[in-house]
């Protein structure tokens, strides 16, 4: 710090999940920060990867909330919302469909679906947005994107020529597609896939395999969904599509094997294939459309972090991002609890990690008061660095 400028500081972290919303880690900081150095600029930007809480972090960024009553991943009455800047909207496939929606929090592998997300999409369309970065995670279904697509107006015919229904227990009865009332915004408009996942549709690493367990698929269920996305992957492939013959949909089922195909469920496919979506990380695209490089530019120091600061936080989660992201700006990591040493931290372009296990290292009680242990770590963070 220069003397004579104030101390400023970006507090840039992901949620606390199943504790606290990235908005309300940065809150917690920025109380404590206050406290020990009243005369600090404190930044707020809270971020994302392209899970639950993208679209609230766009919001705290600036950017416009739409509300859209839709379903939920089981078609239930659900209502969502997505954020919008311009003619770019960014669509958050756990607000809509994801395993935080599920009623009762009862899984239902073979029946939920992304029909949900499509009518967000749908609605943003309508609207005339033409950039749709759609954050992929946290999915409660193995649908390939079906249902999605299926809102958008894609029509998924069984062997009698009636539409199907939603979920992947009934796309298993799909044998011919119909692109004719598919949305004619399509065409034109740019879908943008942000996430952290690199998996391929099928396979020892694909969706069925790696995540339908986490959605409480069976053994036998999984290998259900297995020979269900893959008989959808030949049945997109072998379809053609309306709109010519871009790069994306040349590849047609070849796509079920490109990175990314896997996510939420084997969305990424879906959305690959029929949108001519394109992937990329999904903490790149959020600092990107948030202009996390010119809000960091004079900062003295970025506070970032999650939940848990561990080996998978460094392979494209949220605080990996912004520690790449902050150029020369020293970076700190707050977490709930931190397993990575201090040379895999310093490696990764983070100064220390700050754990709330130094402060409460029994976990239920960290999480519960997780906002009060942020703002003394803030306090600490003030004193050791301003």
């Amino acid at each position: 710090m220069v003397r004579g400028k104030p101390w400023r500081v970006v507090i840039a972290p992901d949620k606390f999940k199943g504790s606290l919303a990235a908005p309300e880690v940065a809150a917690a900081l920025a109380a404590g920060i206050a406290r020990e150095a009243p005369d600090a600029e404190v930044r707020q930007v809270p971020v994302a990867d392209g899970g639950d809480g993208t679209v609230d972090a766009f919001v705290a960024a600036g950017w416009e909330r739409v509300r859209v009553d839709t379903v939920g991943p089981t078609g239930a009455p659900h209502s969502a919302s997505y954020a919008v800047r311009g003619d770019t909207a960014v669509v958050e496939l756990a607000a809509a469909v994801g395993l935080v929606e599920l009623p009762g929090g009862r899984t239902d592998p073979m029946g939920a679906g992304t029909y949900g997300l499509g009518v967000l999409i749908r609605h943003a369309l309508d609207n005339g947005i033409r950039e749709v970065v759609l954050g992929l995670g946290g999915s409660a279904s193995t649908d390939g994107g079906a249902g999605m697509l299926q809102a958008l107006g894609l029509r998924i015919l069984d062997e009698g020529g009636a539409e199907i229904g939603s979920g992947a227990a009934a796309l298993a009865r799909a044998r011919r597609l119909d692109y004719s009332a598919l949305h004619p915004a399509v065409r034109d408009a740019t879908f943008v896939l942000a996430g952290d996942v690199d998996n391929p549709l099928l396979g020892p690493d694909g969706a069925a395999a790696v995540f339908a367990p986490q959605k409480g698929a069976s053994p036998r269920q999984c290998a259900e969904l297995e020979a269900i996305l893959a008989q959808w992957a030949n049945l997109v492939g072998a379809s053609g599509h309306p709109f010519g013959t871009g790069d994306a949909h040349e590849r047609g089922a070849d796509l079920a094997g490109h990175p990314g195909a896997g996510a939420a469920g084997g969305t990424g496919f879906g959305a690959m294939a029929v949108l001519g979506a394109w992937q990329r990380s999904g903490i790149e695209v959020i600092l990107e459309l948030i202009d996390f490089a010119g809000r960091v530019r004079d900062a003295d120091l970025v506070v970032t972090g999650e939940g848990a600061m561990d080996e998978q936080t460094l392979r494209g989660k949220a605080p990996a991002g912004v520690a790449a992201a902050a150029a020369d700006v020293p970076v700190v990591a707050v977490a709930g609890r931190c397993t990575l040493t201090p040379e895999r931290l310093r490696a990764a372009g983070f100064t220390r990690c700050y754990p709330l296990s130094d402060l409460e290292p029994d976990p239920e009680r960290s999480i519960a008061e997780a906002g009060r242990l942020l703002e003394e770590l803030g306090a600490r963070l003030a004193r050791d660095y301003s």
